[in-house]
């Protein structure tokens, strides 16, 4: 028997997911859900889907999972728990202005910048970054176009001057051998005024308007290269991410907005 779910729009610098609150809402099969909203022309139109629970654990507050437009799951993404800190804590779900977020590639914490009970951007402890991770990135494999950062889930960011590229080279390298889990790519090219210009072909998603893990990444192999300091500034298609990658914890900080597009019922 059908039944109606409340869902709430958002975007973080344009990488719009549809959120539904499980602990009201639950979901049986999100997999599938994912792929029939997401459809652009058929559905709500999305690059995915986001699930806000309860934690299992007592070290979170609370637990996000994410699944592509494609159905499969992600580890995580910067932009949709950015969009998670606004919707908590606007909804009066919490009053913390700083909790933490249970994710598949860990516990983030989170720091909300309120102005007048409005949270205008938010702050996401992304944790280290990895560079060598057998499961994500096969090293012994002939690629050696760009940097391979895991933020949890897997990037690849290739340095270029023509970074509209990202369709068709992003489709053809998210699939490369060396990626067993399949793979984020960035095209990034650093600009006269320091700010580093990045387009994203998602993995499970294709090209999408922003990712923050993969300007956290796009930040951290612009530093191992050299052509950027430990502070940048990510200009992607969607909006402007700020990342800092500190060298006191070896953590990469990522602050940018997140806004709410409209609510809505549908039947599942």
């Amino acid at each position: 028997m059908a039944h109606k779910i409340r869902f709430t729009k958002m975007h973080g610098a344009g990488n719009d997911y549809i959120y539904v609150n499980v602990m009201e809402y639950p979901i049986a099969d999100p997999v599938k859900a994912s792929i029939l909203w997401s459809d652009r022309h058929k559905g709500i139109g999305s690059d995915g889907l986001v699930l806000i629970d309860k934690s299992p654990v007592p070290e979170a507050d609370y637990s996000m999972r994410i699944f592509n437009a494609d159905g499969s799951e992600a580890m995580m993404c910067g932009n949709a728990s950015r969009c998670i800190g606004k919707y908590l804590y606007e909804r009066g779900l919490t009053t913390k202005t700083e909790f933490r977020l249970l994710t598949l590639s860990g516990i983030k914490t989170l720091l909300l910048h309120i102005s007048d009970g409005i949270v205008e951007s938010v702050t996401v402890d992304m944790l280290e970054p990895e560079f060598e991770n057998e499961s994500q990135f096969i090293a012994s494999l002939d690629i050696k176009k760009g940097v391979f950062v895991s933020m949890g889930n897997p990037h690849y960011v290739v340095f270029t001057d023509n970074v509209d590229q990202v369709d068709e080279t992003g489709r053809v390298l998210e699939c490369h051998p060396a990626f067993p889990q399949r793979c984020n790519i960035e095209f990034a090219r650093v600009e006269d005024d320091g700010s580093i210009r990045t387009r994203v072909w998602e993995r499970g998603s294709g090209i999408t308007q922003a990712c923050g893990t993969g300007a956290c990444a796009t930040a951290v192999a612009a530093t191992l290269t050299g052509r950027a300091g430990r502070q940048s500034t990510i200009v992607m298609d969607g909006g402007t991410l700020n990342i800092e990658w500190r060298e006191s914890d070896n953590h990469v900080y990522m602050t940018g907005p997140a806004e709410f597009v409209f609510d809505g019922e549908i039947e599942i």
